[in-house]
């Protein structure tokens, strides 16, 4: 991209797409002297209508040309060395000459590429031809099996295609909404403000919301089903038995358009409320209730996600729900529909392009030789190989059994995000050959990566996403790549050209593209019959028309599907699921009694590779923690705060604890989002369960057994530095490999960093000053240390305020420190407070991140009188993305209950 003259004059806004979640929303980036300035929503596109989340509008904070980032290409000429900075075309031969050396030794399928829901079409395309009509092998597959592989083979067996038949607008047109494993108000907040709008317009609109925790989303119910984690399939038979008691069934449309009722009807006759009650841990009544919202009404639509599809038996829940709508002809009309909300902003783009082992693109299957034979045909090759490639987890598992020699990996960090890290990371460093293309230097699968690429990132790349309404939207480069940094599908094309130079140079020819639009309209001829078809599309039309809903022939765009009553199956007609309740994979037992889920924060997104360099993203949840329940607590013998150590089969880590109400006793909730970058151990997903669904292969990340007991670690110390966090973290990383307990983290205030690390005894003097020294703490201003008791409590300053601060052994003072150097007061006394003998009033916290309104404003604020619509004008909570309004409400109507008490 041609860079623009630097001048203070100079700012241009460009239109593009949010790269965070499927719901795709528009974005303005506003840009000055090439660097991003402001992100704002674009009101002009269709999928958010100007309304952006905290992420998204903390994007320009996002925006990095430094050490933060992968700058240039990185070579390890051997195991065990520190790998060294490469000229990018000798990295692009280096990788060519790899996987050409593989090839010939081991064969095609000795190379495994594995790739990220992020990625635009465009790359994913040019991947996939390099895979399958290169290389030769059909081992490519993407994080989106971690998150989507469950719904695409719902809708596939059911309806016969990977097709979401609703559109965002039906959120306004349904009477019932059923949303089943999905935290909409944190996953997808900008939709859930959507449809929170549209029961404040029509209050008779029914809610059902089902999860096994009382979320932010349950809150806006009118029926909340605490279910047992993994019991969907028995709560939606149990509905379906109650409409076909209570004649709320459409036998016209079924007898029309569907087949396999009548096998189903046999099987849900056994699940009946009352026996559903007993497996699912919910009233029967509740059920009846649900079941009758929902068969009653005019217009009927689900909407779910991850407590659906991140499960051993994800594909059953996806096609038991849909078997709801298909017995009551809830599907092809305004508000109805089986729609399930993407995770990624463009896994349906992935799929579309067939970036995955059981997938070709144009939703062809790569087991069908006739498919194969039509994909071959469009990209100009004699065939595409046979063999089945190797979903996710089972493409790691032959890396570390030295079948994969080597493995590609782009735009994902599964060093942290798959399940059962220590598998995962043996697999990587049992790898003979690691390439990582990536864009930020503090992901944890670098480590592992024997030649790094510099990626291009959002705002710097250019192509097309699609969002979870099949609606594609052009994706504008804003700024031109920092260093050596260039776009995943030119750095695919460029190893592909050398690749196939060194193993079939008449293909070098079929990477030969003049630009992204010259991919895009490669990939959408290879639509053209298929049920997506957007063969009529191309760049000038989306400049022209603006985003676009598949399949679009070139006359108008489609927001809904089988509105004729035709599906994309052989015969037209739609199938009914017919399957049995399976349990989740891991049991409960006396030696792993809890429940463990995971999940996401609302401010936070993945790994975090992203979202740590927004300080405004970090202030409403600092750290990782477990939340049991306070029953729980109680028999554990732990303190709100107190650190244990959780275990599962897999692994262990050691976190503080926090009471949640929300959750059931006998369950924990972990958010997902930390890894060994920022704590000790090998993160949230050393304890993660990777049984897959028999059918998509996704692995069962909702639900682990687990035990959880104090880690008796009582010397502790924490620590704070003012400066860049992501360049602090590098420098501090270290340390989280010395304790048992440690985090590192991004801290809004400086900002700067946090480290809090514990043991169970005090370790030796050195190894505090050492720390000491690394918190630029050599010199202080302040000290007041007790060496005979590990103690050490140190402080810089720097203008009269905070720069640094360690308190090692005695940590009464870290809120109070914290707070100042958050702009609070300043101590009436320094050498009181450094040896705990102020006493200190809790740290606030922020709720709004857009505005950075706290829990002590709104409480106070509710004390004045205020409910939440006053709180929102007074404080300007809830005025910039809205995604805070849920707690701001709930911390309110806390405040009222208090005051109601009080006055008993």
């Amino acid at each position: 991209m041609k860079a623009h003259p630097r001048s203070a004059a100079h700012e241009r806004t460009v239109a593009s797409v949010c790269c965070y979640c499927g719901t795709g929303c528009g974005v303005r980036v506003t840009v000055r002297d090439d660097r991003v300035v402001a992100v704002a929503g674009d009101a002009d596109h269709p999928s958010n209508r100007g309304k952006l989340c905290s992420k998204g509008l903390a994007l320009a904070d996002t925006v990095r040309d430094d050490a933060a980032r992968v700058l240039r290409a990185e070579w390890r000429p051997e195991r065990g060395r520190e790998r060294v900075p490469v000229a990018l075309s000798d990295a692009l031969d280096l990788a060519a000459g790899k996987l050409a050396t593989a090839i010939g030794m081991h064969g095609p399928d000795a190379v495994g590429f594995y790739l990220s829901g992020q990625l635009l079409t465009e790359d994913y395309a040019v991947f996939n031809k390099l895979a399958r009509a290169l290389v030769g092998t059909n081992n490519i597959d993407t994080n989106s099996r971690l998150c989507m592989s469950s719904a695409v083979s719902g809708y596939k067996l059911t309806l016969g295609a990977d097709a979401p038949p609703a559109c965002y607008d039906d959120l306004e047109l349904a009477d019932t909404v059923l949303i089943a494993g999905a935290n909409m108000a944190y996953a997808h907040p900008v939709l859930f403000r959507r449809l929170e709008a549209a029961k404040a317009a029509r209050p008779d609109t029914k809610i059902v919301v089902v999860d096994p925790r009382r979320t932010d989303t349950a809150a806006l119910a009118d029926l909340h089903l605490p279910i047992m984690p993994g019991t969907d399939v028995a709560l939606f038979h149990a509905m379906l038995n109650v409409m076909v008691w209570e004649g709320l069934v459409d036998p016209a449309y079924m007898a029309a358009h569907t087949s396999g009722f009548d096998a189903l009807k046999a099987r849900v006759h056994e699940f009946t409320p009352r026996a559903a009650q007993d497996v699912c841990g919910v009233p029967a009544a509740d059920i009846v209730q649900a079941a009758r919202w929902f068969g009653q009404a005019g217009a009927a639509l689900s909407l779910y996600t991850m407590g659906l599809n991140q499960s051993s038996s994800g594909t059953a829940k996806n096609g038991a729900l849909i078997n709801l709508h298909l017995a009551t002809g809830q599907i092809g009309r305004p508000g109805t529909g089986p729609f399930s909300l993407t995770g990624q902003p463009n896994a349906m783009g992935g799929r579309e392009a067939g970036g995955m082992a059981t997938l070709l693109p144009g939703h062809r299957d790569p087991a069908t030789p006739a498919h194969r034979q039509e994909v071959a045909a469009l990209w100009g090759v004699d065939s595409l190989p046979a063999t089945p490639g190797k979903p996710a987890l089972e493409m790691f598992d032959a890396v570390l059994e030295g079948r994969i020699k080597v493995l590609w990996i782009a735009a994902t960090n599964p060093a942290q995000s798959l399940p059962d890290q220590a598998r995962v990371r043996a697999a990587l460093q049992k790898a003979e050959f690691v390439i990582v293309q990536e864009a930020y230097a503090g992901t944890e699968t670098l480590a592992y990566a024997d030649l790094v690429l510099p990626a291009a990132t959002w705002p710097e790349k250019s192509g097309t996403a699609t969002n979870s309404e099949r609606r594609i939207s052009r994706v504008r480069a804003a700024i031109a790549p920092p260093g050596d940094a260039r776009p995943d599908w030119q750095l695919a094309a460029s190893v592909a050209q050398r690749l196939a130079r060194l193993v079939a140079p008449a293909k070098a020819a079929l990477f030969d593209y003049a630009d992204e639009s010259a991919v895009f309209a490669e990939h959408a001829r290879l639509t053209a019959g298929r049920d997506l078809d957007y063969s009529a599309v191309d760049y000038a039309v989306l400049e022209r028309q603006g985003p676009v809903q598949w399949p679009y022939r070139g006359q108008a765009a489609t927001p809904r599907l089988y509105t004729d009553g035709r599906f994309a199956t052989a015969d037209g007609r739609a199938r009914f699921f017919d399957t049995g309740y399976t349990p989740v994979a891991e049991a409960v037992s006396a030696q792993y009694p809890l429940r463990l889920t995971t999940g996401r924060l609302r401010d936070h997104w993945h790994t975090l590779a992203r979202t740590s360099l927004a300080p405004a993203l970090t202030r409403h949840v600092e750290e990782p923690w477990l939340s049991v329940h306070p029953l729980d607590l109680e028999r554990l013998k732990l303190t709100p705060g107190a650190l244990a150590r959780v275990r599962s089969r897999r692994g262990a880590i050691v976190l503080p604890v926090r009471p949640d109400d929300t959750l059931k006793p006998g369950h924990a909730f972990l958010p997902m989002h930390w890894g060994s970058a920022f704590m000790a151990g090998l993160g949230v997903n050393a304890l993660t369960n990777p049984s897959c669904d028999p059918v998509s292969r996704q692995p069962e990340l909702k639900h682990a057994a687990v035990a959880v007991a104090p880690a008796r670690l009582p010397w502790q110390a924490m620590g704070w530095l003012a400066g860049d966090a992501a360049l602090l973290r590098a420098q501090l990383a270290p340390w989280l490999r010395r304790f048992d307990y440690a985090a590192l983290l991004p801290c809004a205030a400086g900002p700067g960093v946090r480290l809090r690390v514990a043991a169970d005894s005090a370790p030796p003097a050195h190894v505090v000053d050492a720390l000491a020294q690394a918190l630029g703490l050599e010199r202080p201003d302040a000290a007041f240390d007790d060496a005979s008791r590990g103690v050490l409590r140190r402080l810089r300053l720097v203008d009269g305020g905070p720069a640094a601060f360690l308190l090692a052994g005695d940590v009464r003072a870290h809120d109070g420190l914290l707070a100042w150097a958050e702009g609070g007061d300043a101590p009436a006394s320094l050498a009181m407070l450094l040896m705990g003998r102020t006493q200190v009033a809790p740290r606030a916290r922020t709720v709004c991140a857009c505005v950075g309104v706290t829990d002590q404003a709104i409480r106070a604020g509710a004390e004045a009188g205020l409910d939440a619509e006053g709180l929102k004008a007074r404080l300007g909570c809830g005025s910039g993305c809205g995604s805070c309004m849920p707690e701001v409400r709930r911390l309110a109507a806390l405040h009222a209950v208090s005051v109601a008490g009080a006055g008993a």
